[in-house]
Order: C-alpha cells, then structure tokens, then sequence
C-alpha cells in the first residue's frame, strides 16, 4: 500500500474498509468449517484471500448502482452491504435466506443493496449487466453497473460480446476481473499464451487497467476514476484485479493437491493478505490494537448469532417447489 494511496482515503474509509474485510474473512472461515462438519450442504465457492476487490470496488459505488457476480460472490454479497444473517440462512437452504434458500451459495440477491443476481455459469452475468447498463442509458440514470468476474470467465464469447456492445453505446458498466490465476484447476498460462489480459480492452477501445488486487485502496481508487468515467457517460472500463483464493475452487480445502506449483504459490500469497496490508496501514496511521480487538469480537458475535438462527430456521417447504417457475 503506497504512501500515494494512502493519502487517497480518510482513515475513516480505511477503518471501514478493513472492517469490511474481516467480516467476508471470519464469515467465510465459519462457512469453510460448516461445510467440513457436514452441516452446509450447498456446494460453497470462497473468496478467502480476495476480499479487497470486493471491499475497494463497493466502497466506490454510489446507492443506485448494480452489482452482478459469479460463483464466488459471498464477498461482493457482504462488501455491498447484504445482510450476513440472510446469507449464512442462504447457505444453510433456509426460507429465511435472501434468495428463500433456493439459491445456496451462488444465487444470491438482494435487491436493496442492489445485488440483482450471481450466477454460477462461467461469464453468464456479464451480459446481464451490460443489458442493465442499457437500461440505465436509456433511462438517463446516473447509475453504473459492476459485473465481478474471474480469469476464466474472460476466455468466453459472453465476455468479448459484452465488452463489444458496452464499447460500442458507452455503456455505464464497469468490468471488474478477479484474475486469481486458476480456472478450476486450471492454471492461467496453460489457457492462455500470454499474462496479458488486461490489454483485451484495448481491442474494444476501452480503458483496460492492471492493478494490485490484494490493494483495498488502489482498488478503490481505481474503481472510483472508471466510475467517474462511466457515469459522466464515457462509457465502460476493466479491470484487471491480481489476487489468489487460499481455499479450494470449490469447497474449504486448500487444494494442495493441484500440484506443486500452487503449493509454493500459496504461501507467497499468503504473505500479501489483503487484511494484513490494510491493518499494518492503519497501525501506521496510528489506530491502536483495542480497534482491531474490537472489529473482530463483534464480528464473531453476528456471526455465531446467524448460524444459531440459520440452524433453527424452517426450510422451503416441498409445496412451494413450482412456486417462481415459469414456463
């Protein structure tokens, strides 16, 4: 975190950035261990290790912006402002999750924070969010879409096609890639011929930004300059977000079975958290340890709160199955 971005946000932002942080990291945790014992069921996809991208981007949005994601989105869910007891209900399969408990971990929606969907399908939210970046055109709404997605993602036509037509209208959207390195467990230079991902934009005349996704400010700095742009009607940007999952692609393992190369990469990784960055910047700037004490026991204690009332929650019930269907 460099001493140019940090002159770039309040430490009251940092505070809340870091708070926010902590609180996709400990919920995901408790998840992870909730999967292990048995007690979730619904297959959980974690962004331990990403939660700056998440953090930064949201911190940058206004009220009316959309917010679409992928199959790791528990993050983006939490950094938007979703409720976490509806979430930790959701993974559980409760009636008192935000999606009903019909969407498990991947479908999530909170339409009062602006969450209009995740899905699991590889890419298949991009274009939803350039169809809503449309509307707001149309509308003339100072309102942006942000569509987070993976590496992978970038690898399918959905991909190209949207960033096409967003280009072509200057729609207000805004491209976020997590580039974690992996799809599935296939690493990013055996799918790829070259680290160059950002520079697709520049087919479509498009800024394309590589930035440090472990960086909860340089990402909220970054974001914030792209939603400028898209929202004084410049049109769309991406960015490239450079980060690693310390978990497994699916699950709460850390797939340390995928060869020897993620285990050496892991630990590096894990020297660059994302959490650790920001609390040694906010240490810097003088917060004290009771702080950090402070934002972790409150945390915890929704937390346990949820899964308590999760675990008594009733589940949909079997007459309700054809209810939302439509044919």
């Amino acid at each position: 975190m460099s001493s140019t971005a940090m002159r770039s946000v309040s430490t009251t932002l940092l505070r809340q950035m870091y708070r926010t942080m902590v609180r996709i990291r400990l919920t995901e945790e408790r998840i992870a261990t909730l999967v292990e014992h048995g007690d979730i069921k619904t297959p959980c996809h974690l962004c331990i290790g990403q939660e700056a991208i998440a953090t930064g981007v949201c911190a940058a949005l206004q009220k009316e912006d959309y917010v679409w994601g992928g199959h790791r989105s528990h993050g983006h869910y939490l950094a938007r402002g979703g409720d976490l007891t509806k979430l930790v209900a959701e993974v559980f399969g409760r009636v008192t999750g935000c999606s009903k408990g019909r969407g498990g971990s991947m479908h999530l929606f909170a339409s009062n924070v602006g969450i209009l969907g995740t899905v699991p399908i590889v890419a298949a939210t991009i274009p939803l969010a350039v169809g809503a970046g449309l509307a707001s055109k149309m509308r003339k709404e100072a309102r942006v879409s942000v569509v987070f997605f993976g590496d992978g993602a970038a690898e399918e036509g959905h991909f190209h096609e949207s960033l096409n037509l967003a280009a072509l209208h200057r729609l207000p959207v805004l491209f976020v890639c997590e580039n974690n390195f992996y799809a599935s467990h296939l690493p990013l230079l055996e799918r790829r011929p070259a680290d160059t991902l950002y520079r697709m934009a520049e087919a479509y005349g498009i800024p394309g930004v590589r930035l440090d996704g472990n960086d909860a400010v340089e990402v909220y700095g970054r974001a914030r300059t792209a939603l400028a742009r898209a929202r004084d009607g410049s049109g769309p940007a991406l960015l490239e977000c450079r980060t690693y999952r310390w978990r497994g692609h699916v699950g709460a393992s850390w797939d340390q079975d995928v060869g020897t190369k993620r285990r050496d990469e892991l630990k590096g990784w894990q020297a660059k958290d994302p959490i650790r960055r920001a609390r040694k910047a906010l240490t810097a700037l003088g917060v004290g340890s009771e702080f950090f004490a402070a934002v972790e026991h409150d945390i915890l204690a929704e937390i346990d709160e949820a899964v308590v009332l999760a675990r008594h929650a009733p589940a949909p019930s079997a007459s309700d199955l054809l209810r939302h269907v439509f044919a």
